[in-house]
């Protein structure tokens, strides 16, 4: 009997597991009114002009409105992800949806800077 048939299943299956992210990742769309009611999270520190953080080191906290959203979405994404790194980002990132994340960036991206 050949194990080349359940070798190729398993390598597909496997495949098609590598996949499942991907295609399980929703298309939306932001709503900036939502992101609106959204925010509160975000504007306590990208919201007061001239604001530094303290932890973990200081350094200016970037003015995010007038951003582009799609940068905004990546940003969220690789705060989530571990791409970038700063605790408390890293810890409100891990909170969003890709539909809160949509929606914030809708609402930044239309706030005047």
């Amino acid at each position: 009997m050949s194990h080349r048939f359940p070798t190729a299943l398993v390598a597909a299956g496997l495949g098609l597991a590598a996949l499942a992210p991907a295609a399980l990742a929703q298309n939306v769309t932001g709503n900036a009114a939502a992101g609106k009611e959204k925010n509160s999270m975000c504007i306590g520190c990208h919201g007061i002009v001239g604001y530094r953080t303290a932890y973990p080191e200081v350094y200016p906290v970037p003015m995010i409105g007038g951003q582009q959203a799609a940068y905004i979405i990546s940003a969220l994404k690789e705060y989530k992800s571990g791409a970038r790194w700063h605790p408390s980002m890293r810890a409100i990132a891990d909170s969003l949806s890709e539909q809160d994340m949509a929606d914030l960036a809708a609402y930044f991206s239309q706030v005047k800077r």
